[in-house]
Order: C-alpha cells, then sequence, then structure tokens
C-alpha cells in the first residue's frame, strides 16, 4: 500500500529547510557568526577612520624620507623670527658695508654668484639700479625683489644692509654717502636744559636791590 501523495506534499511544506540536527547546528552557529564578523568589520573600519592625523603624517614623513627631527627643526626655524624677541646693543660700532657683503651678500653678488644678480664692480649691470636711487635699492634689498629673497631681519640691522648696498653700488660707479646712525637726541636736549637754567642763574647772582 502506497502513501498518500497529498499527505507527503503537505508534511514536506511544514518541515522547512532543516531537515536534521547537524543543519540546525550549523543554522545556530552562522546565525551568531555572521552578525559577530560583520560587528567586527565595522569597528575596524571605524577605528581606521579616526586615526590620528600625527600618524597619518607621520606615515607621510618616513614614506619621503623626512625625520621628526628635522620636522621640529623647520618648524622652529619657521617661528623663529615671529616668536622670539632679540635685544641688540644699540651702542655697538656698525657693521662696515664690506664685511656685510662678505657675511650676507657674496654668494649672490660675489664672483661668479647667481646669473641675473649685479656683481661687484659690474658697472654695466649697475648703472641702471644705480638711477632708482639709494631709498629704492635699501628697500629692494630689506623685503626681497624678484629671485632675490628679503635680506631684513636677520644678523644685521637695516641700517647695516644699506651700508652693503651703498658697498656694492659705490663699487658699481655709485657716489652713496655710508650710512650712520642718527645723532642721539640727547644732545640738543643738553642744550636747551642749559639755556633755560642760564637766566636762572643769572637772576640768582645778580645783586639784590
Amino acid at each position: 500500500m502506497s502513501a498518500d501523495p497529498h499527505y507527503q506534499a503537505t508534511e514536506e511544506a511544514h518541515t522547512g529547510p532543516i531537515k536534521n540536527p547537524k543543519q540546525l547546528l550549523l543554522a545556530v552557529f552562522f546565525s551568531f557568526i555572521v552578525p559577530i564578523l560583520i560587528i567586527v568589520g565595522l569597528v575596524s573600519y571605524v577605528v581606521s577612520g579616526t586615526k590620528p592625523a600625527g600618524t597619518a603624517e607621520g606615515d607621510n614623513m618616513a614614506l619621503y624620507g623626512v625625520t621628526q627631527e628635522s620636522r621640529d627643526r623647520e618648524v622652529a626655524e619657521r617661528l623663529k623670527k615671529v616668536g622670539s624677541i632679540e635685544i641688540r646693543d644699540a651702542n655697538r660700532p656698525l657693521a662696515a658695508g664690506e664685511a656685510v657683503f662678505k657675511a650676507q651678500c657674496v654668494a649672490c653678488h660675489g664672483a661668479p654668484g647667481i646669473p641675473g644678480a649685479p656683481h661687484l664692480n659690474d658697472a654695466a649691470a649697475w648703472g641702471p639700479r644705480i638711477g632708482q636711487g639709494y631709498a629704492t635699492l635699501l628697500e629692494h634689498a630689506l623685503k626681497g625683489k624678484g629671485a632675490m629673497p628679503a635680506q631684513g631681519g636677520g644678523d644685521f640691522e637695516d641700517i647695516e644692509i644699506g651700508r652693503a648696498v651703498v658697498y656694492l653700488a659705490n663699487a658699481g660707479g655709485a657716489k652713496f654717502p655710508v650710512p650712520d646712525r642718527p645723532a642721539a637726541a640727547a644732545a640738543p636736549a643738553e642744550g636747551a636744559s642749559a639755556a633755560a637754567s642760564a637766566p636762572a642763574a643769572a637772576a640768582a647772582s645778580a645783586p639784590a636791590k
């Protein structure tokens, strides 16, 4: 006697995809493992996305062969003229134009120098520049012009940079006077004080009537 086909179809419809204990264990296993793997993946993604900027910067520095020491030194040099105060002795003798030239200008304006820069004793190159006047040449030297970087704010005072400008220009045919510090204002003040005290002294020494 054969089984009823209608009964078999109804039984298979109610049994579902899990037909034995092994399939049940696998279903339970994957129902736990898959969500855990998804959570771990999400956590890894979030952590890698919020990695500190310093770590990525360090990786880039290592990639390009830049050490932390050189990076710190570069930052210190950039901040040096902004965040530091240098006190200079206003009474010290001014450096001569030739000394400033040899210390700060000879690399570009000496021999052989660099192309395009007016070199020492080159009258042809200095002629048009001398016509601009000392004030313009000094401004170009202090603030920079074209390929020449600014020379102000370094080891020498602005007036000492001016002396180097005069040294170079005069070697090229100019007749600029060598700049010097302005005379101290103490002398006129002392003269005025003496002039004011003279009438008082004269009145005190006059005989009483």
